[in-house]
């Protein structure tokens, strides 16, 4: 499994750049994409190379075509094409309502979460040509994909895209070997949920709700991401794996 060209979106911090590290450690070329942090990107970096593996740094908006096509391009000169994406870029949830809501808002997040995953998802195939061969695409989604919350209709609304975009992949893409999923954590402690990292009581507050007692970690994550991407899952494509501790079957309770 190991010697494999990772792409890795979203990989300057949280889920994208455990995972990065964690397919470091399985001895693969990691190509972090991230999109403004340059020096997070080489500490990313640097992490997949003290666990054991190759790395490059790549500015990629995923928003935007020009971008995505011009980083894998980057990739491939270096090493040819891809054999797994890990998609993890993304925006959080805005806390804004509906009638709230910015038209500008709604575009960005749904920009960055779904296009962005529909651009990298589309580069990553086309570079791999029409040749079948094993491949895996693991998008980093979200329970919010189908457990709403107030304030989150943009990404609420993106990340459930994502799962019918996913699952249309993998409809197209089995026949060529390239294997589908989504993977969708729960509450996990990234600088997406800074405030939980930072201040214990609410963290604590927020723990009570989950039946496993605690957050997740992004190395949790990875470890998943890995699996998903070796011979271990040959036969899994179009799933939806729930990372989260058990959060989202306490959903309907106490109403």
């Amino acid at each position: 499994m190991s010697g494999r060209t990772v792409v890795v979106t979203g990989a300057e911090s949280g889920i994208g750049a455990a995972c990065a590290a964690a397919f470091g450690a399985a001895g693969d070329r990691v190509a972090i994409f991230y999109h403004a942090d340059r020096d997070a990107a080489e500490a990313s970096a640097a992490a997949v190379r003290g666990a054991g593996g190759e790395a490059m740094t790549v500015q990629a908006q995923v928003e935007d075509e020009a971008s995505v096509d011009a980083a894998f391009a980057a990739v491939e000169q270096a090493w040819g094409a891809a054999a797994v994406l890990v998609n993890s870029a993304g925006l959080n949830m805005t806390g804004v309502t509906v009638r709230d809501m910015a038209l500008d808002q709604w575009r960005r997040l749904i920009d960055t979460d779904l296009t962005g995953a529909f651009l990298v998802s589309r580069r990553f195939l086309t570079g791999r040509g029409t040749a079948a061969g094993d491949a895996a695409i693991i998008h980093i989604s979200s329970i919010h994909a189908y457990a709403v919350r107030a304030g989150g209709a943009d990404y609420c609304a993106a990340k459930g895209g994502l799962t019918t975009l996913v699952e249309t992949l993998a409809v197209e893409e089995a026949a060529r070997g390239t294997r589908v999923n989504a993977i969708e954590p729960g509450m996990i402690l990234t600088p997406m949920n800074a405030r939980a990292q930072t201040d214990i009581d609410y963290r604590h507050a927020l723990e009570r709700n989950i039946p496993m007692g605690r957050a997740g970690k992004p190395e949790e994550v990875a470890d998943l991401a890995v699996f998903l991407a070796s011979d271990r899952a040959r036969y899994i494509t179009g799933a939806r794996i729930v990372i989260d501790g058990g959060l989202s079957l306490m959903q309907a309770l106490g109403a």
